[in-house]
């Protein structure tokens, strides 16, 4: 069964090769929590296919100022360590879904 991926500064480069969906987000955001369900629906579905990562921008706030994230949920897209698209909000599990897609 897929998991999503906890991303710290150490282990970041797990976003270098391939595709990739990182969700910028915090524990008391309510539309964090509310996406929290579809990041794991994705990680069971693209298991093989592309890396779902979270970052708890509490915890590791060095990428999300690296990131330049301002407001959370904010999901990038990277395709082999580039950031190559990025939605901020709750976003649909089809959109998520779509843009993966796209970038495999």
């Amino acid at each position: 069964m897929g998991k999503y991926v906890e991303v710290t500064s150490e282990n970041f480069d797990v976003v270098k090769e391939g595709v990739a969906l990182v969700d910028f987000w915090a524990p008391w955001c309510g539309p964090c929590r509310m996406l929290a369900p579809v990041i794991d629906e994705l990680a069971q579905e693209f298991e093989g296919k592309a890396v779902i990562a979270k970052v708890n921008t509490d915890e590791v706030q060095d990428l999300a100022v690296e990131y330049g994230i301002r407001s959370i949920p904010t999901i990038l897209f990277f395709k082999n360590g580039e950031v190559v698209d990025q939605m901020v909000g709750a976003q649909s599990k089809q959109a998520l879904t779509d843009k993966l897609n796209s970038l495999l």
